[in-house]
């Protein structure tokens, strides 16, 4: 899928079929969320997938948003290692970004994703991080249910003219 297009007709899927998304697709989605930007290239991240359907359960237990991930065949947790943030407080950037491009490697390969943040809330973060067994340096961000979608996509016309400034607000 072409990359503008891509960003355009991206959307944020909560229903999924129970169809199984490989390992070589998961792979590689987790491949173009490696290849974001970071501060200094420092790439204070770590990628924590789930695809065990028991603990998967167990996370969509910790928080009212996670709910949905009952349903997805795989889910990525975008953590942050702070041992390796050299940047004061930049990886937060870093994992966004990773994240973003999670989503759009899903959506090229004809997957749905959502992106469901955990941090900065520090009580959905200590869950996440004691249900997975994360180091304390290791802090969970976002959480990417990814799968087939299992409801229609729908292309959201997002350009506002008015939040647009040129050179002057």
């Amino acid at each position: 899928m072409e990359t503008l297009k891509a960003i355009r007709t991206r959307s944020s899927i909560i229903k999924y079929r129970s169809r199984t998304v490989s390992e070589k697709a998961v792979r590689e989605i987790l491949s173009a969320g490696m290849s974001a930007p970071s501060a200094g290239n420092e790439e204070p991240r770590h990628f924590f997938v789930i695809t065990d359907r028991t603990l998967m359960d167990r996370v969509a237990d910790i928080h009212p948003r996670t709910s949905i991930v009952r349903e997805a065949p795989v889910a990525v947790i975008v953590c942050a290692d702070l041992i390796r943030d050299k940047f004061n407080g930049f990886w937060i950037q870093d994992c966004a970004a990773a994240t973003q491009n999670i989503l759009l490697a899903s959506h090229a390969k004809g997957l749905a994703a959502l992106w469901i943040g955990i941090y900065p809330d520090e009580g959905f973060v200590e869950k996440t991080q004691k249900l997975l067994g994360l180091p304390v340096d290791t802090l969970p961000v976002s959480l990417v249910p990814i799968g087939y979608p299992a409801q229609k996509l729908r292309s959201l016309k997002r350009y506002r003219e008015d939040r647009v400034h040129f050179n002057k607000w």
